[in-house]
């Protein structure tokens, strides 16, 4: 008899993950700390992105939340050098109604914002959605294979003609969302609900996250013939072969 599949992963079983909290204002890294740490997490706090950069390579987290504006090096470029080496997943905290600072810090390979001033409940939602998926929510999934991509849902790895591709914990998500549902179009409304799991958001979430999986997948970022633009109505994943489109 084959054994039962696992349940999907709750809050309980987040009990214990380790977030980095990396903020130089001290009230708001106790707060979010307070917060996090009365959620179950082991929490470690530091103040700078020098410090941050020590403490991820130190520690290891499971997560990090990370102020954009840091004294040493500002978040963005925290995530930047990160990103050379790492997919831990990052949850940036920007200034209120700063686009700029969103997209800038998405660009880096931040896989969530959150806007200050935040709500400390919302930010624990946040930690612990992006958890749930970059730990693999809905574990045991079949290995998916399409036009020579493989994409191993249990074990959160992905690979092209045996070569791996190096995703962010959003970009895996999107990518095997694609993967699933390929030569469906869909609106960045369509995938900011599905993906991201928000009912509202900045659409520039989505534009920029298919822009950098775009530059991990495509022969030619420049000319996408994969991950294409259905004009004036969403994006479209075509394996080789499969279905035409306009990039």
């Amino acid at each position: 008899m084959s054994p039962a599949a696992p349940s999907p992963i709750g809050n309980e079983d987040l009990v214990g993950r380790r977030v980095l909290v990396v903020d130089d204002d001290p009230t708001v890294a106790e707060v979010a700390s307070s917060y996090l740490r009365s959620a179950g997490f082991v929490v470690d706090e530091v103040g700078d992105g020098f410090a941050a950069l020590a403490a991820a390579e130190r520690i290891d987290p499971d997560l990090i939340v990370l102020d954009r504006m840091l004294p040493g090096i500002d978040g963005v470029e925290v995530c930047r050098r990160l990103r050379t080496h790492s997919s831990t997943p990052v949850i940036l905290l920007t200034a209120l109604g700063s686009e700029d600072d969103r997209i800038a810090g998405l660009e880096a390979g931040a896989d969530d914002y959150l806007a200050k001033p935040f709500s400390p409940r919302e930010l624990v939602l946040r930690v612990q959605s992006v958890l749930r998926r970059s730990i693999g929510e809905f574990t045991p999934e079949s290995v998916l294979e399409y036009g020579g991509f493989r994409l191993d849902p249990s074990a959160r790895t992905a690979t092209r003609d045996g070569a791996e591709l190096a995703l962010t914990s959003r970009e895996f998500d999107l990518f095997e969302f694609l993967l699933k549902h390929r030569n469906q179009v869909f609106s960045r409304e369509d995938l900011l609900r599905t993906v991201w799991g928000w009912t509202y958001g900045d659409l520039s979430t989505v534009t920029v996250h298919v822009r950098r999986l775009r530059e991990k997948i495509e022969p030619d970022p420049r000319t996408p013939t994969l991950l294409t633009t259905v004009w004036g109505v969403g994006y479209r994943f075509t394996t080789n072969g499969d279905a035409d489109a306009v990039g």
